[in-house]
């Protein structure tokens, strides 16, 4: 396929995972009366915008369009996104003091201690990627900074992958066990994060750069 193909394909399926995290929000609040629903909905409203903002930089950057440090959309996407990972950052925190206090005495440790390095790293990953696409946005055809963040898209995929299975095979002994609309809700939006990050990825890596050349 062209490159202009696989940027319409990108931008498509990352704009229909902004649409599915404004519907996680409402998830969120609607399944459950318990108060951590505030904080999910709010996760994933939060992550709506930023993707939006993200998306919409990515667009420009595979049209070669660079975009000025006084922008609103760069400035929304770099004032935003550090709050996101700070949230997500003591959510997950929050779990891991909850754990240490004995709070899933008979969960698997080494389960527990899987599904807390992998959302950390995933938390990590997310945030670099916010980071390194406003980095590029004022210079799209760098090459050093488009590496870093292929790189950083290349590591998110098999990352949001984890986090899908995480969230729809559940830890025995850990929290209760998940409802068949929870595991499809955030097992298809799992699934569409990778698909949107490996599409993102193929976009930038067929992108046409100085010297006629695609990015490898």
């Amino acid at each position: 396929m062209t490159p202009a193909r696989w940027r319409s394909l990108a931008l498509g399926a990352l704009w229909v995972q902004v649409a599915a995290l404004l519907g996680t929000a409402a998830f969120s609040l609607w399944r459950s009366a318990d108060f951590s629903r505030y904080f999910n909905a709010a996760e994933a409203l939060i992550a709506a915008l930023v993707m939006a903002w993200w998306t919409t930089l990515l667009g420009r950057a595979l049209n070669a369009q660079p975009t000025p440090g006084t922008d609103g959309v760069w400035r929304a996407l770099s004032l935003t996104f550090p709050w996101l990972t700070s949230l997500r950052g003591a959510l997950w925190a929050l779990t891991l003091f909850s754990v240490l206090g004995g709070a899933a005495p008979e969960a698997n440790p080494v389960a527990l201690t899987a599904l807390l390095t992998l959302w950390g790293a995933a938390i990590v990953a997310s945030n670099a990627t916010y980071g390194s696409l406003a980095r590029l946005s004022s210079e799209p055809l760098a090459a050093a900074p488009r590496r870093k963040l292929m790189d950083w898209l290349n590591l998110a995929a098999p990352l949001s992958l984890g986090m899908a299975v995480m969230n729809v095979v559940p830890i025995p002994g850990f929290g209760g066990a998940p409802t068949l609309s929870t595991q499809l809700v955030y097992g298809l939006g799992g699934l569409l994060d990778v698909a949107a990050t490996l599409l993102a990825l193929r976009a930038l890596r067929v992108q046409p750069v100085p010297g006629g050349e695609e990015s490898r």
